[in-house]
């Protein structure tokens, strides 16, 4: 394996574990190179995963960096010709987002099957469906109307909660409710969907029934029904075990058997918990347990948002928004699998912060996740981010932007944008002249010798000898500022 990648790229190691002659079949069934000379699919996409696992925000962000990394573009799998923002705009506004969707349920399934465990001494695979909504300008994404002026879409995504990677995902407008992606869902026999209470749609849920699978929903506090059969002997914390039908006319036709009515009570929480499943064969608890696991999606979802790019678009069109989560969910179940096959002893989250500051490197992955100290990645992040957290407050102890020469808004915008100049003017001084002391010295002293007859660089290179500063009462010296 080590000589294999001898001399490759972090990057090129990491798409080594795609699948090329799957992803060449989606091409071909939906003709995604046709009249393509240089920038094909595969380009495409490995220059989306780039993106995503570099953290880039933009797509002008993205073109800046394939230009540093000019000279590495044919061997990080980008092609030969150099990328243009036009060209890769124009593949995710015209080639059919299904190629990547395809290819994503794909890697989905392989994720699955590589990471599957068992949790609870259940048998049987468990899932869980939620939906997270993505907020879009509607002036810019005219075709995700929400409200009358809101924009967005939803995507909807099982995720298998014992290999805690998404198994299915659909992308819809968020006008849509939840309960119509139900629908969608192809259901495995002898296995457990949880659904929290706006997947009340009983069609579905006998749909679910009828292919001897399970559900666990939380109820609406409206739900009209009888009971049956009920339980008299039950376990801690379990305040009702019992057999109902829904006595509703509509609903009583979607679902005309009886299934169970579980309430629990949570401690932790201090509050009542109502379950309807038809898992007859559970107890009372492990219904509860098996609800308590639908929080693994939250934090799926929650991650996705905070570390792969599907809050800003680098395309308006919604072929172009569907490439980008495609090619997310692709890089999420990528990480997953390289995280399985290498038997890494790390989190998701810090294998994909180690790659991360690594794509360019040559460096066997091996070595990477054995030698890389994840502190000193974190605190390299944490230095970076409060860099800009110093410059403003650097910038407002010492040039003037908190108090202002003039009241109108050209007067203001002048007064920052000297100050700015200024900030700039001694960070190019300090550095054409080498001066020794510190910007912070340099800014604090600097009002004090404007008007001294002297090299710059004999007044400041002088450890021994500090800058005169007036004392209190003397006759004031002018100043800059």
């Amino acid at each position: 394996m080590a000589a294999m990648f001898q001399d490759k790229y972090v990057f090129s190691q990491l798409t080594a574990f795609l699948n090329r002659t799957q992803f060449n079949n989606y091409v071909r069934k939906y003709d995604g190179n046709r009249y393509v000379k240089h920038f094909t699919c595969w380009n495409q996409m490995l220059a989306m995963m780039f993106g995503q696992l570099s953290n880039r925000e933009s797509l002008r962000d993205l073109i800046v960096a394939f230009e540093a990394h000019r000279g590495k573009q044919y061997h990080l799998g980008l092609g030969r010709e150099p990328i243009a923002k036009t060209t890769l705009a124009t593949a995710n506004q015209n080639r059919d987002y299904r190629i990547f969707e395809d290819f994503a349920f794909y890697m989905m399934k392989e994720a699955c099957e590589k990471r599957t465990t068992n949790i609870l001494d259940i048998s049987g695979k468990k899932y869980a469906f939620d939906s997270t909504t993505i907020p879009l300008c509607l002036a810019t994404f005219p075709w995700a109307k929400f409200r009358s002026k809101k924009g967005g879409v939803k995507a909807h995504v099982l995720y298998d909660i014992e290999a805690q990677v998404p198994a299915f995902y659909t992308v819809t407008t968020a006008s849509k409710h939840d309960s119509t992606a139900m629908s969608s869902i192809h259901y495995e026999p002898n296995a457990y969907y949880i659904f929290d209470r706006a997947y009340d749609s009983f069609k579905e849920l006998y749909r679910i029934h009828l292919t001897d699978s399970f559900f666990v929903v939380r109820t609406k506090t409206n739900l009209k029904y009888k009971t049956v059969k009920w339980k008299r002997r039950m376990p801690k914390n379990i305040m009702t075990d019992a057999a109902v039908k829904l006595t509703g006319y509509l609903s009583g036709k979607k679902y005309p058997e009886s299934f169970r009515l579980v309430r629990y009570y949570d401690e932790e929480d201090d509050r009542e918990l109502t379950f309807l499943t038809n898992a007859k064969q559970l107890s009372a608890l492990d219904v509860a347990n098996l609800y308590k696991k639908r929080w693994l999606i939250e934090l799926f979802f929650k991650w996705l948002k905070q570390h792969l790019k599907i809050k800003k678009f680098w395309g308006t069109t919604e072929n172009a928004v569907r490439i980008q989560i495609s090619v997310a969910i692709i890089t999420y179940c990528l990480v997953a699998i390289v995280q399985h096959d290498m038997k890494l002893k790390r989190s998701t989250y810090e294998v994909l912060q180690i790659l991360s500051i690594s794509l360019t490197d040559k460096t066997l992955l091996r070595d990477l996740f054995d030698k890389t100290n994840f502190n000193d990645v974190k605190d390299l992040y944490y230095h970076e981010r409060w860099q800009i957290e110093l410059f403003f407050k650097w910038i407002k102890q010492h040039l003037h932007i908190k108090t202002f020469y003039g009241t109108s808004k050209n007067a203001v915008y002048t007064q920052i944008w000297i100050a700015i100049c200024d900030y700039l003017l001694l960070i190019i001084a300090k550095k054409r002249y080498g001066l020794d002391p510190s910007l912070h010295s340099i800014s604090n002293s600097i009002g004090q010798v404007l008007f001294q007859r002297a090299d710059i660089r004999e007044i400041y290179n002088q450890p021994t000898t500090p800058v005169s500063v007036p004392e209190a009462g003397s006759v004031e010296q002018p100043t800059l500022w």
